[in-house]
């Protein structure tokens, strides 16, 4: 099984460009987009996503690190900052609370390895998170429509809490459809 991986490069040199692009071709991300200039890349980001952004420091625009909280906060992708190694502490300290990771040219082929790895590692747990999370959100949501359908029998129909509870239940079993359906209908019937 081939597993599709994209990466946007942003750096001002070719040179730099080059050298990243042939580093992440060997961890098997097969569609990289190299750019130098941090407005196309934010076009890019609207109109794409990626699993890492590579940023090698400095930037014609700026130096990289407002770029690296941008695309951390702004996308699901996992966001690398190459900065040069005197300044890769302060880099840090500025970038890391907004998990975006730093390291220092000039770049360990081991290391960037093990990055790329941590960070696809990061990412597939950050989706599994967001997966329980719209599954919760759409149970509350659900129970939320059920309360006020039952609220509403319970106004309009005199029902108990109870009664309208087995109300509800009752009518999605003869009808064969969910008691969200049912909450749905009981809605639209008294709401008006």
């Amino acid at each position: 099984m081939v597993i599709f991986m994209k990466a946007l490069i942003i750096s001002k040199t070719e040179t730099g460009l080059r050298t990243i692009a042939q580093m992440l071709k060997k961890e098997d991300y097969n569609d990289i987009d190299c750019l130098a200039a941090v407005d196309i890349a934010k076009d890019k980001l609207s109109k794409n996503e990626y699993d890492a952004i590579v940023i090698n420091t400095p930037l014609e625009e700026e130096s990289g690190l407002n770029f690296s909280v941008y695309c951390a906060e702004h996308t699901k992708a996992c966001v690398i900052l190459i900065v040069q190694q005197e300044r890769s502490l302060d880099a840090f300290n500025i970038v890391d609370s907004h998990g975006v990771l730093v390291i220092s040219k000039p770049i360990n082929k081991h290391l960037f390895h093990h990055y790329l790895i941590f960070t696809q590692c990061f990412k597939e747990r950050l989706l599994t998170f967001e997966r329980e999370n719209e599954k919760l959100k759409s149970k509350l949501e659900e129970v939320n429509v059920i309360n006020r359908a039952k609220l509403l029998l319970i106004q309009c129909l005199s029902m108990t809490e109870q009664q309208a509870h087995r109300y509800l239940e009752k009518q999605a079993m003869n009808m064969r459809t969910s008691k969200l359906s049912i909450a749905k209908q009981v809605i639209r019937t008294y709401e008006n």
